[in-house]
């Protein structure tokens, strides 16, 4: 068994950032702080964080950290479901989520959850149940249906997507129509390099699977800033753009052809009751119905995860 209290000192380490921050978080010297994290080292026979500045989680001490929080989430739920006062600091939880469900949806449920605090990973949702596999996070939102092993996996709708830019970028670069060789001509803007929704939308509308130019531009706000001025088109998340596009600041490109990418709440099953507040306010979040139910057995029901509530 691992020692609580070395436990919280390496999840406090990873989460402030240094020894010295996590000293103060937990009310002891840094001196105890080292040495707590060296016991657990020693208990683990590994390394599991790189001293650096700021200080981060080897593959073992992520396993570990995310124990520390699984602890204090499950110790936390169950003072509550006792009427037990609690004198310790909120439990944290880290969740991986894709950037434009953060910059759209996510946050007023995060703000619907009180009592934790929150560890945001950002990934893409087609790479974010990796994190979830690897035990990083004890939550994600991902773009697939299927559960990760010990996970529920919560269909939650889509997050619709338009082909969007600037009036004066169409007159500039697509004056004689939007087109596949107009598009490919054309400077595009791509989020990174786990970025295909520019071109999926391009294959589903032209048929087009070649590549095309491209600003890389790693922020969903500044994404929406780069089409309002001219810099590229994109594909950009409704929630974002209806009032430029209802202004004219915008312009689809291609009317009437949306990319919906169907998005998954998947959660940890020995987690999940702890975490059932945020599973609730996620559940809620006004995304758009998906155009297909997903297939049987592929998603589960909110009912169906609060039955799942792990033992104790």
């Amino acid at each position: 068994m691992f020692d609580p209290a070395q436990l919280r000192a390496l999840s406090a380490v990873l989460r402030t950032g240094s020894f010295e921050a996590a000293a103060a978080d937990l009310g002891v010297t840094p001196s105890a702080v080292s040495q707590r994290i060296k016991a657990l080292e020693d208990r683990a026979g590994a390394v599991l964080v790189i001293r650096a500045a700021p200080c981060r989680a080897t593959a073992a001490g992520r396993r570990l950290a995310r124990l520390s929080d699984e602890i204090g989430l499950l110790a936390a739920s169950a003072a509550r479901e006792l009427g037990l006062q609690s004198g310790d600091a909120p439990p944290a939880v880290r969740i991986a989520v894709n950037a434009d469900s953060l910059a759209t949806w996510f946050m007023p449920a995060l703000a619907a959850t009180p009592g934790l605090l929150f560890d945001i990973v950002v990934d893409d949702q087609d790479h974010s149940a990796s994190l979830l596999r690897a035990g990083e996070v004890s939550a994600a939102v991902t773009g697939h249906p299927g559960a990760v092993q010990g996970c529920d996996s919560l269909p939650l709708g889509a997050l619709r997507y338009l082909a969007t830019a600037a009036p004066g970028f169409v007159a500039a670069h697509l004056a004689g129509g939007v087109t596949a060789a107009a598009l490919a001509r054309a400077p595009g803007l791509t989020f990174n390099a786990k970025d295909r929704l520019q071109a999926r939308w391009l294959d589903m509308v032209f048929g087009q699977t070649g590549g095309y130019r491209s600003h890389m531009l790693p922020s969903a706000t500044a994404f929406v800033e780069a089409a309002l001025s001219g810099l590229g088109w994109g594909m950009n998340p409704e929630p974002l753009v209806r009032a430029h596009l209802d202004a004219g600041r915008l312009v689809e490109l291609v009317p009437g052809t949306p990319w919906d990418v169907p998005l998954y709440w998947q959660v940890s099953r020995m987690t999940a009751g702890a975490l059932l507040p945020l599973t609730r306010a996620a559940a809620a979040a006004a995304l758009v119905p998906p155009g297909d139910a997903p297939p049987p057995g592929r998603g589960r029901t909110l009912d169906a995860i609060m039955r799942r509530r792990p033992p104790g």
